[in-house]
């Protein structure tokens, strides 16, 4: 096999995401459901016989930075191609050409969705092969949410992102908007005003709400502190809040979204921001590298 083209690499929604509690070492322990959407970045391989790992991004050839850690968003697949090579001890390299759909800075997961999608095409374009609990251990290392678009669908996530537990969601739509700024993730975890201490919840509690209750389940601890980090966050959450929706933000922000309620249903988008993008989104059934 020498190259594996269109490789998908689907977003994420948080439907809800507490903070339960803070380790020793500073991480946040967590507790969220991930659903995967169709908002898909591609991915495309060609494999080289010198070892060398290279990305250009389709869009903008020019982002082709020579270090991982340039763009570090970015080109969290070349790291997860350098550790895979590594953990593998394989002599051979790849070029990737990465088509970048998802927005940056938009707590929708993009750049750990493209590293997982990539640790799972170089398996195949490479012949080789690490054992699942040493993917997920590799995957862990390089970024917190990556496991998850390991698991193969919709997941409860806990601890800092390494427990996964494979959830059932109901067929929905929803209305995706990320506003031209973006916020630092970072700045978020790191404010003396964010709430550390919700109440944990359990997968048995979130399933008891039964049908498209799920989708208003809990909340979004980080929410309040970044819309003060960030206030094109509010303004987005106001405007969908005028369409007589229910908004709530994903991830750190800056993008929200929220449950459209029937399928003919859709927002009026004529008076919304310019730089905003806004997508309508159905959830996915599962991930569509799922059985790789």
């Amino acid at each position: 096999m020498r190259a594996i083209y269109d490789v998908p690499a689907p977003a994420k929604l948080n439907l809800f995401l507490h903070i339960t509690g803070r380790r020793p070492d500073g991480y946040h322990l967590l507790q969220s459901v991930f659903m995967l959407i169709d908002w898909c970045d591609t991915l495309h391989f060609e494999v080289r016989q010198d070892g060398v790992i290279s990305r250009t991004d389709v869009a903008d050839p020019t982002l082709a930075p020579a270090a991982a850690d340039a763009l570090p968003e970015l080109d969290l697949t070349v790291k997860a191609a350098r550790a895979l090579q590594a953990a593998c001890g394989t002599s051979l390299g790849v070029d990737i050409r990465l088509e970048k759909r998802v927005p940056s800075q938009a707590g929708m997961g993009g750049g750990s969705s493209d590293a997982a999608s990539c640790l799972l095409a170089l398996q195949r374009l490479w012949g080789v092969h690490l054992p699942a609990d040493r993917l997920q251990s590799l995957a862990l290392s390089l970024g917190a949410d990556i496991p998850f678009f390991l698991s193969g669908g919709h997941a409860w996530v806990e601890g800092i992102g390494e427990k996964i537990s494979p959830v059932q969601l109901p067929s929905a739509r929803f209305v995706v908007v990320k506003p031209a700024q973006g916020v630092a993730t970072p700045a978020i975890f790191g404010s003396p005003e964010l709430k550390r201490d919700t109440e944990t919840a359990t997968i048995q509690g979130f399933a008891a709400n039964a049908g498209g209750q799920i989708f208003g389940f809990g909340r979004n601890d980080l929410q309040p502190v970044a819309q003060k980090l960030c206030p094109a966050i509010s303004e987005s959450l106001e405007w969908l809040e005028k369409q007589g929706l229910s908004p709530r933000m994903t991830g750190s922000g800056s993008a929200v979204f929220a449950q459209l309620p029937q399928a003919d249903s859709l927002p009026d988008v004529s008076d919304a921001p310019k730089g905003w993008q806004i997508r309508i989104c159905s959830n996915l059934a599962s991930h569509p590298l799922a059985g790789w």
